[in-house]
């Protein structure tokens, strides 16, 4: 394994650290008057800017390794993720962001009080809370877990909160006073070094590599790596589970939780929004491709000794932990100066991630559940709201920093899949979000008893069908595996179901 960060390294990282400095404090002074200039922007934000921020918010330190994990140990077919999202973001463009502007809403769940009551938006909020607690303090760990190896090469508890310190105290820099506005602007800048990152690295492998492009496309070809379309009925990526449950991810993803909608809210008009979610997802296909891309030099590095001249035994493994191929390649092979790049394109996929579910939850936990609280009580003034808005993001970081933690703590001391529940709660609580809107947008049917319900069913299939519980043994009597897009159209269905069994009652 190469040793701690060299010099250049440290100079790289501590230079992306005073980028995120100075320009925190130049985003700070954005005027902020109410919350809607704090959570959607004052509705004034650029599309552009606002499709370079959903594309870095969909992704975090988990998909910048874990494309290349999927890419090296099977082949493309997790491109077919992204075609899925397309459809799904036209959808979202079309269905649900014009009924987001009519209502001038501020969070996604705003349509839920329209249609059921102020109850069931309080509920939607509290769903979206608690699952992205879990979520995003997971997808928070491993990010720490990442930069711990890096930095310290190893993931000793007080380093772990070190990384979990840097990546949340840089969130809140950029989201503490500027709001959703701030965020989208250091978004871009966290995307250009990610992407910047990524490319390096492509580029530095594929020099690495003594062939030419046409034996590395042949290679790849006769070990059945380039496979881009999966048309069995058990692959996690074939075509029915991408045009099924994944494609209802995708639908609840981009349109349905408030981490990603709140961008798109963010926009000038519906029109600018519409076009800036179309765009978000014409960024992101390339930049997948190029992830993906790397897992498959990183075949080549590891597999094919003729093209590489490495020939010693891959042991993913660190400290008794599991790591991608992708981290496995930083530790030991990654040059000085490289080293320190590509750690900061993992702090950076982190902190978009980081930054945005910050701004998300406290938007949620002041619109949907404080404001309305307090202006029952006669409470009106909006920098009173905002101040609540800050202290929500202090709480919320708080929070996720914990649910980090408890997140290590868990994971070495239990066999128990941890990082597999903590990082699908999200899509748990998709089933019933899922359910609940289907019957909002497409029928009369349902009524506010019948929305808890349907949230508990939904979140309770899901969790049922997951392999850790009853999902084996359910696999084995009907003799297919239930892949996790067929747990999530089960569950979105059972919502569905309890939704349209209610009367029609509308507010």
């Amino acid at each position: 394994m190469n040793s701690a960060f060299a010099a250049l390294d440290w100079a790289v990282f501590i230079a992306y650290f005073l980028v995120l400095t100075v320009t925190s404090v130049l985003l700070s002074r954005m005027q902020v008057k109410s919350t809607r200039d704090y959570f959607v922007g004052g509705n004034s934000v650029p599309m552009f800017a606002v499709a370079v921020s959903v594309l870095a918010t969909s992704q975090s330190a988990a998909t910048f390794l874990g494309g290349p994990e999927y890419s090296y140990s099977k082949d493309l077919t997790f491109i077919g993720f992204y075609l899925s999202a397309f459809i799904a973001v036209w959808f979202v463009a079309k269905v649900l962001i014009p009924r987001f502007y009519e209502i001038e809403a501020v969070t996604v769940y705003e349509l839920l009080e329209k249609r059921y009551g102020t109850a069931a938006k309080k509920q939607a909020g509290v769903m979206f809370l608690v699952g992205r607690l879990f979520a995003s303090g997971a997808r928070l760990y491993i990010g720490a877990l990442a930069i711990s190896m890096i930095l310290f090469l190893d993931i000793e508890p007080l380093h772990v909160l070190l990384s979990v310190l840097i990546l949340m105290l840089g969130a809140l820099a950029y989201v503490y006073f500027g709001g959703v506005k701030s965020v989208i602007f250091s978004d871009i800048i966290q995307a250009v070094t990610y992407i910047g990152a990524g490319i390096a690295v492509l580029v530095y492998l594929y020099t690495a590599l003594d062939t030419d492009l046409g034996t590395m496309i042949n290679t790849l070809k006769g070990a059945e790596k380039l496979k881009v379309l999966d048309w069995s009925m058990s692959g996690g990526f074939s075509i029915w589970a991408l045009m099924g449950g994944w494609l209802l991810l995708n639908i609840a993803a981009y349109g349905l939780d408030q981490d990603m909608t709140q961008r798109a809210l963010s926009c000038k008009s519906t029109k600018e929004a519409q076009r800036s979610l179309m765009m978000s997802i014409y960024l992101t296909i390339p930049v997948a491709l190029l992830f993906l891309a790397i897992g498959l030099l990183l075949y080549l590095f590891y597999h094919h000794s003729e093209l590489s001249g490495i020939s010693t035994e891959v042991v993913q493994k660190f400290d008794g932990e599991k790591i991608t191929i992708f981290m496995y390649y930083i530790l030991h092979e990654m040059p000085e100066g490289m080293r320190g790049l590509v750690t900061v394109g993992a702090v950076a996929a982190a902190l978009s991630s980081s930054n945005s579910v910050l701004g998300a939850m406290a938007s949620v936990a002041i619109e949907d559940i404080y404001k309305p609280w307090k202006k029952a009580k006669g409470e009106s003034d909006e920098i009173h709201f905002v101040s609540a808005g800050r202290a929500a993001v202090l709480l919320f970081a708080a929070a996720l920093s914990a649910m980090a933690m408890l997140s290590y703590y868990w994971q070495q001391s239990t066999e128990l899949p941890l990082l597999n529940f903590a990082l699908g709660v999200m899509a748990f609580a998709y089933a019933g979000l899922l359910g609940v809107y289907g019957a909002a947008l497409f029928t009369k049917r349902g009524n506010a008893a019948t929305v808890p319900l349907a949230f508990i069913l939904g979140f309770t299939t899901v969790l049922l069908l997951q392999p850790y519980i009853l999902g084996e043994s359910v696999g084995e009597f009907i003799g297919w595996k239930i892949g996790f897009a067929w747990q999530l159209l089960t569950g979105t269905l059972v919502a569905f179901g309890v939704m349209i069994s209610g009367k029609e009652k509308t507010v």
